[in-house]
C-alpha cells in the first residue's frame, strides 16, 4: 500500500495532512480485514474458454462509431455474440471516476464507465458476458486499460467476467477468442470500409445541396458493407470500392462557398468518440468547417511500422523488422484501390495515408523513436494534413496525457515556424474540464481560419484583376510592353 503526496512551491499543508490520515485509516482497515478474510487482494484472471463462445455475449467500449459498427459486423460473422456499447452519459463518467483513479486519463475513465455501467445495468447475465479490450503492447492506454478494468470488476464485485485481450503481441491468450486470418481479412476490409465512408461522409455533408443526402446515403452504404466485410471475395471488395465513391459523386454539391478545412488529430480515443471530444464534428461543421479525419487504417500501419522502426534503432532483430516489413506491404496492397477510388473523384478527397513517407517526412521535427501511445504518428498527421492544403488542426489530448503532450502541444511550436500558415489549437479533455473552454477554442481557431481564408481569397482576386486582359500570346504579351506581367 501507498500513497501519493505530490509537493510544489504552493504546496497545502492541509490536503498532505489528509491524504496521510487516510492512509492510516486504510491500513487500520487492511488490518482487520486481514483478521476477517485474511486479506485477499490477488486479481484472479478469467479465462475466455471455448465453450463460452456459444453463449456469452462480448461487450465492446465504444471508440470510433462509424468503424465499430462495421467491426461488430465483422466479429458477429465469424461467431461471436458481440455488442458495442455505443452511449455515454455523464453518470458513465461517474461511474468510470467511482471505479478508476482520477488521476487516471479521461479515456481509460471512460472505457471503463461503459463496461461497469453495463453490466450493472441488469440487461445481460452477468454469468454469461464477458468484456474485450485493445491491447497493442506498448505504453499508455492500448496496454494498460486491462488492468485498470480487472480491478474495477474486482471492486464492483464482477470479478468472475472474463476479459479477452484483443491483440496481435502475444500478451495474452484467451483460448476461445482467436484472430484467423479469416477474421483479420473481415476487420481489415471493415477498417478500409470505415476510412471511405467516413471521408466521403465529411467532403458532401459540408457542400450538400439537398440537405440530409449525404447521410442517408451513409446509412445505404454503412449497411451494405456490414454484410461485404464478410462475404466478398477481394475481387468485390475492390470493385465495391469504387461504387461506393460513383454513389456519392452524384451528390451535388454547392462549393462557389469555400470551407476551411479543419484536421482533427490527437489521442485515438478521444479524436473519434464523440462524446469523448464533446462533439467536436458536429461543432466544426456548425462553424462553417469541412471536417477531416484521419484513417483509422494510418493507426494500423503506424503499429506495424513501428516494429521495423525499432529493429533499426535499438539493433534488434533484423528478420521481425523484414518480416513486419512484408506485412505492411501487404496491408499496402490490400488498400490499392482505396487509394485509387479516391484519386479517381473529382472532389478533391485527401490521399490515403502512406506511412514510409510520413515516417521520413516526421523526422525534421521528431524522432520516430517516440513510440509511446500515439506516438510520432500524431505528429505525422499534423504534416500530413498541412502538406495536403489542410493548415487548421485541432489537437485533441486527455489532459495531464505526457505522450500527448509532447508529440501533440509540444511540437506545435516547430512545426508552425517550418508551415507559416499552420493554425493548430491544443484542446485538453478530461471529467471535470469546462465545456466552454473547450468550445471557446475550437471557435477562437475557427475565427482565424476563416480570417486566413478570406485573406487568400481577397489575394486570389487581386491577382485576377491584375491580369485581366494578358494572354500567354507573344504579340498581346508585346503589345502591353510588360513582360514581367
Amino acid at each position: 500500500m501507498y500513497t501519493l503526496i505530490k509537493i510544489d512551491e504552493i504546496n497545502n499543508l492541509g490536503a498532505i495532512r489528509i491524504r496521510i490520515r487516510s492512509l492510516i485509516a486504510s491500513m487500520n482497515n487492511r488490518c482487520n480485514e486481514k483478521l476477517v478474510d485474511g486479506g485477499n487482494y490477488q486479481i484472479e484472471k478469467i479465462k475466455f474458454t471455448k465453450e463460452m463462445k456459444k453463449d456469452y455475449t462480448i461487450l465492446v467500449p465504444q471508440m470510433a462509431p462509424i468503424h465499430f459498427e462495421l467491426l461488430e459486423a465483422a466479429l458477429k460473422s465469424s461467431g461471436y455474440k458481440v455488442k458495442v456499447l455505443k452511449e455515454c452519459s455523464m453518470n458513465t463518467v461517474e461511474t468510470g471516476l467511482k471505479h478508476v483513479n482520477n488521476d487516471a486519463c479521461y479515456p481509460s475513465i471512460l472505457t471503463t464507465g461503459q463496461l461497469i455501467e453495463a453490466l450493472q445495468s441488469g440487461e445481460y447475465d452477468i454469468n454469461k458476458t464477458a468484456l474485450i479490450i485493445s491491447q497493442t503492447g506498448g505504453g499508455c492506454r492500448a496496454t494498460n486499460y486491462i488492468g485498470f478494468i480487472r480491478k474495477a470488476l474486482k471492486d464492483a464485485g464482477f470479478e468472475k467476467v472474463p476479459v479477452i485481450s484483443f491483440n496481435f503481441a502475444g500478451l495474452e491468450k484467451n483460448p476461445g477468442f482467436k484472430i484467423t486470418l479469416s477474421l483479420f481479412e473481415k476487420l481489415i476490409k471493415s477498417a478500409i470500409y470505415g476510412d471511405l465512408l467516413q471521408t466521403v461522409l465529411h467532403k458532401n455533408r459540408a457542400y450538400e445541396v439537398n440537405k440530409g443526402e449525404t447521410d442517408k446515403l451513409y446509412e445505404k452504404w454503412i449497411n451494405k458493407c456490414k454484410e461485404l466485410a464478410c462475404k466478398t471475395s477481394k475481387k468485390e471488395f475492390n470493385k465495391s470500392l469504387y461504387e461506393i465513391v460513383e454513389d456519392f459523386e452524384k451528390i451535388e454539391l454547392n462549393t462557389s462557398n469555400v470551407k476551411p478545412k479543419v484536421g482533427i488529430v490527437g489521442e485515438i480515443l478521444i479524436k473519434y468518440h464523440p462524446f469523448g471530444n464533446n462533439y467536436t464534428e458536429e461543432l466544426l461543421e456548425k462553424e462553417g468547417a469541412e471536417v477531416v479525419m484521419p484513417e483509422l487504417m494510418g493507426f494500423v500501419k503506424y503499429m506495424i511500422k513501428n516494429t521495423s522502426i525499432t529493429s533499426k534503432l535499438l539493433k534488434t532483430s533484423k528478420i521481425k523488422g523484414n518480416i513486419y516489413e512484408m506485412v505492411l506491404n501487404f496491408v499496402n496492397k490490400i488498400e490499392q484501390d482505396y487509394s485509387k477510388a479516391l484519386l479517381n473523384s473529382k472532389k478533391g478527397y485527401l490521399k490515403s495515408c502512406d506511412i514510409n513517407k510520413l515516417s521520413k517526412q516526421v523526422q525534421d521535427i521528431l524522432s520516430t523513436g517516440n513510440q509511446t501511445g500515439e506516438g510520432w504518428l500524431l505528429t505525422a498527421e499534423m504534416i500530413e494534413f498541412i502538406e495536403e492544403g489542410v493548415s487548421n488542426i485541432v489537437c485533441l489530448q486527455p489532459f495531464a496525457c505526457l505522450p500527448n503532450h509532447i508529440v501533440g502541444k509540444g511540437v506545435i511550436k516547430t512545426i508552425r515556424s517550418k508551415y507559416k500558415d499552420a493554425n493548430i489549437a491544443a484542446v485538453d479533455y478530461d471529467p471535470g474540464a469546462s465545456s466552454t473552454n473547450q468550445v471557446n477554442r475550437i471557435k477562437l481557431l475557427m475565427t482565424v481560419a476563416k480570417d486566413n481564408l478570406q485573406l487568400r481569397e481577397n489575394e486570389l482576386k487581386a491577382i485576377k484583376k491584375e491580369n485581366e486582359g494578358y494572354s500567354l500570346n507573344k504579340n498581346s504579351i508585346k503589345e502591353k510592353g510588360n513582360i514581367k506581367k
